[in-house]
């Protein structure tokens, strides 16, 4: 048996019975609320957990971009939502590409990417199916009403080679109430004016064990529950004994009494703050504070620590955000506890384009 303490850090642990309770434990709770699956993948980006998560039940996958679509297609996952805006024609012939051979699904907020997709998607014998992407109160993407949903909706309904597909939202977190009425007025609007509303599909790991109260939804995308990280925790949605990505470090200096450095800065836990305190949560000194990142370096505040870490101590620590940490790293180290099973590539790691 190899030990995780023989492995050469920075490096990100991924514990498998840990993985397959967070999977299970979301399915389980889809079901039961009679909601569908749909998981982003963005967060792990290994075709492997894709593949686990369809075998559990997802009714397909989310991905971001469409350089994940092409990864997970490649690895043959066959039923894809793509939920960002595509623009350019030579986006939009990469999604021709996927859409010859998968099933792939699309968002649109404006009337410029509806036109876009109806220029390179002219089939009316396979046409492509596109969500009218909402913005119930996360400030990003989406159009802004019920009212614009139903103008855009009518756009794509008016284009030969698209197909509506219904209505897709990610709501703020801890706003899902608000969203759910956002787009049961929104759904009311669709019907007093006879369009068909096939899907509505929302999201959101902070929020995920309130899917039984998603209203209207009816498919949830969740990404971060696989993993989960310390902002679910601190979110509500897991304890720390659920996260099961960490990164162990090293402690390479102890320049004073009260601060530790390690081996691990912005390039592996990233700078993310997700309105934190610090850059995460230490496993093996739950006292010490994160306080610093440089790019190699990261620096622990230990003065409160009753026995502090030791130059060459192996640390373990969830990070606040655990879909930035998949995409630094070539590869993850699978593990069952302190036991090394295998390191893996990140198959869509680097694949934001």
């Amino acid at each position: 048996m190899t030990s995780i303490l023989e492995l050469e850090t920075p490096v990100v642990l991924v514990d498998l019975d840990k993985v397959e309770a967070n999977l299970k434990n979301a399915q389980d709770a889809a079901d039961k609320a009679g909601i569908k699956l749909r998981p982003h993948i963005k967060t792990h980006k290994l075709p492997r957990f894709a593949k686990r998560q369809v075998e559990l039940g997802a009714v397909g996958i989310t991905v971001q971009k469409l350089g994940e679509a092409e990864v997970m297609a490649d690895a043959g996952l066959s039923d894809l939502l793509l939920t960002f805006n595509i623009i350019g024609a030579k986006k939009r012939a990469r999604l021709k590409a996927l859409h010859d051979r998968v099933t792939i699904r699309v968002v649109a907020d404006s009337a410029e990417t509806v036109a876009g997709l109806a220029e390179t998607f002219v089939d009316a014998g396979k046409p492509l199916s596109v969500f009218v992407e909402c913005d119930t109160g996360m400030g990003r993407c989406g159009v802004q009403s019920g009212q614009a949903a139903l103008e855009m909706a009518k756009k794509i309904v008016a284009a030969p080679g698209l197909k509506f597909a219904g209505l897709m939202t990610y709501p703020a977190a801890g706003k899902y109430k608000e969203a759910q009425q956002w787009l049961a007025d929104a759904k009311a609007l669709f019907l007093g004016a006879g369009v068909s509303l096939p899907e509505i599909t929302t999201g959101g790991t902070p929020d995920i064990w309130h899917m039984s109260e998603a209203g209207v939804a009816t498919e949830y995308r969740p990404g971060t529950y696989i993993y989960m990280d310390r902002s679910q925790v601190v979110a509500g949605a897991a304890t720390f004994e659920q996260c099961a990505l960490t990164v162990l470090a090293t402690v390479v200096s102890r320049p004073t009494e009260g601060r530790a450095i390690i081996d691990a800065g912005t390039k592996t836990l990233t700078s993310d703050l997700l309105g934190m305190q610090g850059h995460g949560y230490v496993v093996d000194f739950p006292d010490a504070k994160i306080v610093g990142l440089s790019e190699e370096h990261g620096t622990l505040d230990v003065s409160a620590c009753a026995v502090k870490p030791k130059i060459g101590d192996v640390i373990r620590i969830i990070p606040n955000h655990c879909c930035p940490v998949s995409n630094l790293f070539d590869t993850v180290t699978l593990v069952r506890g302190d036991e090394v099973l295998e390191t893996v590539p990140v198959a869509a790691r680097g694949r934001v384009d």
